[in-house]
């Protein structure tokens, strides 16, 4: 099993910055993605952004040029820094890990961390 602890969410003004941090722990395994989707009031949750442990990153089209995924040496803390935030990225934001064990993929996600921006 893997726990996802994520920190960072809060109320900001429209153009502000907000990073959000998510860390991993328990059965680690090395071949894995990790990342943050996002779910607005009444929508369907939908990607943000995510990195894989081979360095590729993957941004949603409404967050490229403002949000920045980055992750650390030891590959099991992931970081979202969001800046030019805007009204419409208000949502609850969820870390996600992908990791492979054996030959079977498992999924992990977090608890969910509220964002809110004000106009």
């Amino acid at each position: 099993q893997v726990q996802l602890v994520e920190s960072g969410g809060g109320l900001v003004q429209a153009g502000g910055s907000l990073t959000l941090s998510c860390a991993a722990s328990g059965s680690i395994f090395s071949i894995n993605t990790m990342g943050w989707y996002r779910q607005a009031p009444g929508k369907q949750r939908e990607l943000v952004a995510t990195l894989t442990s081979g360095g590729l990153a993957n941004y949603a089209d409404s967050v490229k040029g403002r949000f920045t995924i980055s992750r650390d040496n030891a590959k099991i803390t992931v970081l979202l820094q969001m800046n030019s935030l805007k009204p419409e990225d208000t949502a609850v934001y969820y870390c996600n890990r992908k990791q492979l064990r054996g030959v079977k993929w498992e999924d992990y996600w977090g608890q969910g961390t509220q964002v809110t921006v004000s106009s």
